[in-house]
């Protein structure tokens, strides 16, 4: 009895690998840096994987390259798994030790801009196994994970050396929450330590170029973390290479645009969604 005990307190304690709601929810190493496993959370509906040419929406969490958790977009995964994307959360590098400070020599910007690259890599050289169209594979972030998703476009000097550079980790839209686009700002600066003069060559508003995917960037006019003029410049700069970007402004709202809003984690709210739901639509990622 209590062997059948211990493995119910196991199986009920396991929520990965688990049906949620109708919903799969897989967890994957993508990667293995320095001594640190970085995992994909993975959301889908079964009959998802009997279908083809699935979208596939990747999302990245904000904290300031230090903080942070992929658990912060899992409201988000669900709600697009049920609609039959495959979606994902992607775990990164942060520069913050188990006794909470920050910075960790060795883990800067560079590093998390690497492990969203990578991940975008693993996603497209596994996009068979989930029945997803190598092509619909689409990156969203807040704050600091809205940088990362520019990065997976923009940035195209930082690779992780055990990365398979023939596969390319370019998103074909992007979205970005409270987005960072201009990394010349104090934080950033003091988390990059010795590597502070590749500033330049993380920091999308510096690395801008044509051909870069449709973008659909949503802001807060009070945003006290990210300044609404700095994603307005970068719109005005990006759209001179014909870029596509569309930006949607919050009269009011400040950094998380969802406050109070458990579900999507303060992120946003619903409807935000909608409106990434239209974008979304509009370019035959989804249905």
């Amino acid at each position: 009895m209590k062997t059948l005990f211990a493995v119910a307190l196991i199986f009920l304690s396991w929520n990965v690998n688990a049906s949620i709601d109708s919903l799969v929810h897989k967890r994957v190493v993508y990667k293995v840096a320095d001594t640190s496993s970085l995992h994909l959370d993975i959301f889908y509906a079964p009959e998802a994987l009997k279908q083809k040419n699935n979208t596939a929406l990747v999302f990245i969490h904000g904290g300031g390259w230090a903080y942070g958790s992929p658990s912060e977009f899992f409201g988000a995964c669900r709600r697009y798994a049920k609609a039959g994307v495959i979606t994902f959360s992607i775990q990164y590098r942060l520069s913050k030790d188990a006794k909470g400070n920050v910075p960790v020599a060795g883990i800067t910007p560079v590093e998390c801009v690497k492990d969203a690259r990578s991940a975008m890599r693993w996603v497209r050289e596994h996009a068979r196994e989930f029945s997803i169209d190598p092509q619909k594979i689409v990156v969203g972030g807040q704050s600091a994970g809205g940088h990362l998703s520019y990065a997976t476009a923009y940035i195209d000097q930082h690779n992780e050396a055990t990365d398979n550079l023939k596969v390319s980790p370019m998103p074909n839209a992007i979205i970005s929450f409270s987005g960072t686009t201009n990394c010349m700002e104090a934080w950033c600066d003091m988390l990059l330590g010795e590597k502070r003069s590749q500033i330049w060559s993380i920091s999308p508003a510096h690395n801008l170029k044509k051909g870069m995917p449709p973008t659909i960037a949503f802001h807060g006019e009070e945003d006290n973390v990210v300044p609404l003029w700095t994603i307005q410049f970068f719109k005005r700069d990006t759209e001179k290479f014909g870029n596509h970007f569309e930006l949607i402004t919050y009269e009011g709202r400040k950094h998380y645009l969802g406050a109070g809003n458990k579900t999507y984690s303060n992120l946003f709210d619903e409807e935000i969604m909608e409106k990434t739901d239209d974008f979304l639509r509009r370019y035959g990622f989804l249905k």
